[in-house]
């Protein structure tokens, strides 16, 4: 590599890039498991995304907000998946090809057993992974436990400004880099250090102090978007850029990863078809569709979860919105996923099913799911899971 390459690459690390933070560079072996958790802070509407079609109850609770049921005369009515569930009509384009190809599936009635309601403790309490109790340790993240059990054969990385907590305590750096439209997306001193000291003493020793500098001054577009939403975590605006840069990493190099996106706390005109929940529908399923596609053939190495802190109340509110529920409706997609179904324990969608007359109820505990997944992914045994989640039960549902 010559020194103006090495600019190149150095610049682009903060949209594009194919370097390493750790020590040292590092390929995953080819074929190794790919696995991506997108994290939709601000607990999404699942109701307008997964809708229960076959539901009487979900069209008398939500006047203004239910989509209509399969009408192919209707471009507003949702797609059938089969005889009680339809997926929304804004990610017709994107996510419904991927359902069809039977890369896609749906977990209901998922999530944690924390009944705070509150963002901010049961984003911690799913980030931890640990089990509700008194004690908690917010220096230890699940991802960061997994990675540890993996050790270096899956190297990590987060597409976050900060290194999330579900990355924390990992025993190692794990680096963090923000890829989104975020004036002070570029890398912060501990990565800068990490990555200058990979080329202390050589002679890409300067360019590479440059190239760290250049992204300070570079591509006006990603410096004039902003960040916005919970934590610091983007909205979907503009999120299929992001992922093909993304895919550029985690096809290259890192098999282990994290993304989070925010903008889904939707107390008041929610919409349904349209509006602000429609648009991130939209675009985070154009994202993902363009991951996918930006993959190429390591999609079939692939797996990505979507998931939220939680729900939303099953009713409208009185400001046209809902308000923050329980359970939720985890995404699993992949090249290999068993998908094309609605997968997990289920009940009917009735009011009498409801918990507190209000939210869905969790049946699919997150733990217990991602638990049977990653002893699928990586082989794990029964003390290996425990460490990444202690007191879980890994529930198999044979999705990868």
């Amino acid at each position: 590599m010559n020194r103006r390459e090495f600019l190149l690459a150095a610049a682009g690390a903060a949209a594009a890039s194919t370097l390493s933070f750790s020590s040292r560079l590092f390929a995953a072996p080819a074929g190794t498991p790919r696995f991506l958790l997108v994290f939709l802070r601000g607990g999404y509407d699942c109701n307008n995304l997964l809708v229960p079609c076959g539901s009487d109850f979900y069209y008398e609770s939500r006047p203004t907000l239910a989509i209509a049921r399969p009408d192919t005369n209707n471009p507003d009515s949702a797609l059938p998946l089969d005889a009680n569930w339809a997926l929304s009509p804004v990610v017709r384009d994107s996510l419904y090809p991927l359902w069809q190809k039977k890369q896609l599936a749906f977990i209901p009635f998922a999530g944690t057993n924390d009944l705070s309601r509150s963002h901010f403790e049961t984003q911690d309490h799913i980030e931890r992974g640990e089990p509700l109790g008194p004690v908690a340790n917010y220096r230890s993240g699940f991802l960061a436990r997994l990675s540890g059990v993996l050790n270096n054969d899956t190297p990590a990385i987060a597409f976050t400004n900060n290194l999330p907590l579900s990355f924390q305590g990992a025993g190692r750096d794990i680096p963090n880099i923000s890829l989104k439209g975020d004036p002070k997306a570029h890398f912060d001193d501990r990565q800068s250090a990490i990555l200058a000291g990979m080329y202390k003493g050589t002679a890409l020793a300067q360019a590479s102090a440059d190239g760290l500098a250049l992204p300070k001054t570079v591509s006006d577009d990603l410096r004039n978007e902003m960040v916005a939403a919970s934590r610091g975590a983007p909205s979907a605006h503009n999120f299929a850029a992001e992922t093909r840069r993304i895919a550029t990493l985690m096809r290259d190099q890192y098999r282990l990863g994290f993304v989070d996106i925010g903008g889904w706390d939707t107390h008041v005109n929610q919409g349904n078809t349209k509006g602000g929940l429609a648009n991130n529908l939209k675009n985070l399923g154009e994202g993902l569709a363009a991951y996918a596609d930006a993959m190429g053939d390591a999609w079939n190495d692939t797996t990505v979860v979507v998931l939220s802190e939680f729900g939303r109340t099953f009713r409208e509110n009185g400001d046209h919105g809902t308000d923050h529920g329980h359970g939720t409706v985890h995404w699993v997609l992949g090249g290999k996923v068993a998908g094309g179904r609605i997968a997990g324990e289920q009940l009917a969608v009735t009011q009498t099913n409801l918990l507190q007359n209000r939210d869905y109820q969790v049946l699919n505990d997150y733990r217990d799911v991602l638990g049977g997944m990653f002893a699928r992914l990586w082989g794990l045994n029964g003390n290996q899971l425990q460490a990444v989640f202690p007191q879980a039960r890994p529930k198999d549902l044979r999705l990868v």
